[in-house]
């Protein structure tokens, strides 16, 4: 692992955390905001900028916890280190009561 900070995390409970540069697979490092030092996580996939990495598995249908507040679930399972975006979660933001 580099110097180099490649995901930062809101809250120390959250499930996924956000690429501060493009990250290629393998090692990267993951600060917590508000906790002292970093720790290393394995990158299964490139994770853009911006775009969010899990930081635990997560089965389909779970719940995503982003800024310590649920943000999402999941639409299929996703295993930790893997890219977290459109195309495996649904934003709770566009969640419909039924």
């Amino acid at each position: 692992m580099g110097d180099e900070l490649g995901f930062l995390a809101h809250e120390p409970g959250d499930a996924v955390a956000v690429a501060v540069r493009d990250v290629e697979p393998g090692t990267a490092a993951l600060a917590v905001l508000g906790a002292d030092g970093r720790r290393e996580i394995a990158v299964a996939e490139p994770i853009p900028l911006g775009h969010k990495v899990a930081l635990v598995d997560l089965a389909e249908g779970a719940e995503v916890v982003e800024y310590g507040q649920p943000i999402g679930v999941t639409r299929k399972a996703i295993a930790a280190g893997e890219h977290v975006h459109v195309h495996n979660l649904r934003s709770t933001k566009w969640q419909t009561q039924r």
